[in-house]
């Protein structure tokens, strides 16, 4: 699963790409939305037509938690689960478009894992699929749609979000469910696979 990604473009910039008019609750270049975002964090989204600043995750907390425990953000939904409670509406009604510059997995032994960076050749910003809601705890927040790994990610990870081709996102922003469904697949492209040193540090949600 997800959970680590980069988006190092202004907001201008994905406005531009992506046709969306700014909304309100965007903010400013370099404000509070960092270049690498974790669970709990703050991302950009296109939804309804704006680039909207959300948290990244829905919050979750279990029934038997302490009253005075906090929600966990759920940042990543799988493909095979959209029909079931947590993820139905918000699939039916409130999809949107994440952008992403490279995601990342952890890769190697326990206790010496590192990060592992997936992009996509000439294109240095594209979308991934995503759903969202507004929730008590964090105002608006969304998820990242999951799929089977491809071929490039499958021997870092058996799933990889949902990386949607540009002719592809208007039906997954107000297509049928059904039709939208039939995009949570696996990348048929190429894809960069950079191996790096870094450490994969388990970071605290915001």
């Amino acid at each position: 699963m997800c959970n680590l990604y980069r988006m190092t473009k202004s907001t201008a910039e994905v406005a531009n790409l992506f046709g969306a008019y700014l909304d309100a609750s965007v903010p400013p270049p370099a404000a509070n939305v960092p270049a690498e975002i974790y669970p709990g964090y703050p991302g950009l989204v296109v939804a309804g037509g704006a680039l909207r600043s959300m948290v990244w995750g829905f919050p979750f907390k279990p029934r038997d938690a302490k009253p005075s425990s906090k929600p966990r953000p759920v940042n990543n939904t799988r493909a095979d689960k959209l029909d079931s409670f947590m993820w139905r509406y918000s699939f039916a009604e409130r999809r949107c478009l994440i952008p992403v510059t490279e995601f990342a997995e952890a890769e190697g032994e326990k206790g010496a894992k590192t990060r592992t960076w997936f992009a996509l050749p000439d294109e240095p910003l594209f979308a991934v699929a995503g759903i969202w809601r507004d929730t008590p705890e964090w105002g608006a927040a969304y998820s990242m749609v999951m799929t089977e790994a491809c071929i490039h990610v499958a021997d870092v990870h058996d799933r990889m979000p949902v990386i949607l081709r540009r002719q592809d996102w208007g039906d997954w922003l107000d297509g049928a469910p059904d039709d939208a469904a039939l995009l949570c697949r696996p990348y048929p492209d190429l894809m960069v696979v950079n191996r790096t040193a870094e450490r994969w540090s388990g970071r605290a949600t915001a």
